[in-house]
């Protein structure tokens, strides 16, 4: 029965794991998992861990990034995530969901669901998507109040409180860095800072923080998409691709329905599909029938 239903690693395990892997000295890799499905593939593939995107979240019940999901809403989607994977979930946690005290409730509820480590952000609630212009964000006071609200609620000491700063294209990047330091001065594990525009960027950022660093590599955006061995020469412990897998199927559903539409049949789109064989082999089919069997496989005579 084990990896059957959920995965076979205890939430403790994968915390730990996430902890050994940023301090190993080779980047982390987590592409965004729009669904349990997705979170297989990222691990049955090889990648160090898995990402909840708030703005893949969002897109998926058809809402814009700007804050509307709620607290309950997101928890509920990574947990089913981080339910089927052995490997560690980072999940948004966007702003923290309210005040310093709903922050800290981010936090327990994160752990409750199985979640490795999160990120809070420090922009005005409600909050904008990192790669677009109009961001606000709080003072620096407000955004360090949150963090060690997270920071004191937490009770597994490997969860991993990342704290994110938007302040680059907003005051600059001496700014955020001054941020940053003011984030790790507060308890946070990681900095992840949104929206550099630079390889030359990035390797500023590392050059004057030395707690762990996260990427972002989101497409379209304002940074240059960086190699993870780039960004692991210039030192950074993680990097996320939150929104990729979303991009790639919604472009795939879009084509597919557009075909169909035009062409009354789906015959042409099969060899761009997967395939059933494929799929239930991802989802373990054969595994599920031999527990099956196995638990009814008895006589009634050996049972008296």
């Amino acid at each position: 029965m084990t990896g059957l239903i959920a995965a076979g690693t205890s939430a403790a395990d994968k915390r730990t794991a996430f902890r050994a892997g940023l301090a190993s000295g080779t980047i982390q890799r987590l592409p965004g998992a729009i669904n349990a499905l997705t979170a297989k593939l990222i691990q049955e593939i090889g990648f160090e861990g898995v990402y909840v995107s708030g703005g893949a979240f969002s897109a998926g019940l058809g809402l814009p990034d700007i804050g509307l999901t709620t607290l309950t809403e997101v928890i509920s989607h990574s947990e089913q995530v981080a339910r089927v994977t052995d490997l560690p979930v980072l999940i948004d946690a966007d702003t923290g969901f309210g005040e310093p005290m709903s922050a800290a409730r981010t936090v327990l509820s994160a752990e409750d669901a199985g979640i490795a480590g999160l990120h809070l952000e420090d922009q005005v609630n409600p909050k904008r998507c990192g790669h677009l212009d109009g961001k606000a964000i709080v003072p620096t006071d407000e955004m360090v109040r949150r963090l060690r609200a997270a920071v004191t609620a937490r009770r597994d000491p490997n969860f991993v409180i990342c704290a994110r700063t938007d302040a680059a294209g907003i005051e600059g990047i001496d700014a955020a860095i001054d941020r940053a330091k003011a984030y790790a001065d507060a308890g946070a594990d990681m900095i992840f800072t949104e929206a550099l525009h630079t390889e030359e960027d990035f390797a500023k950022f590392r050059g004057a923080v030395d707690i762990p660093l996260l990427a972002n590599m989101t497409e379209f955006g304002k940074s240059k998409l960086l190699p993870a061995q780039t960004l692991q020469n210039i030192g950074y412990n993680a990097v996320i691709y939150p929104v990729t897998t979303l991009r790639l199927a919604m472009g795939a559903i879009e084509r597919g329905l557009r075909e169909i539409h035009s062409a009354g049949t789906q015959e042409g789109l099969l060899d761009q599909m997967q395939t059933r064989s494929r799929l239930y082999e991802l989802l373990e089919y054969e595994r599920y029938n031999e527990f099956d069997s196995g638990i009814f496989d008895f006589s009634l005579s050996r049972s008296q």
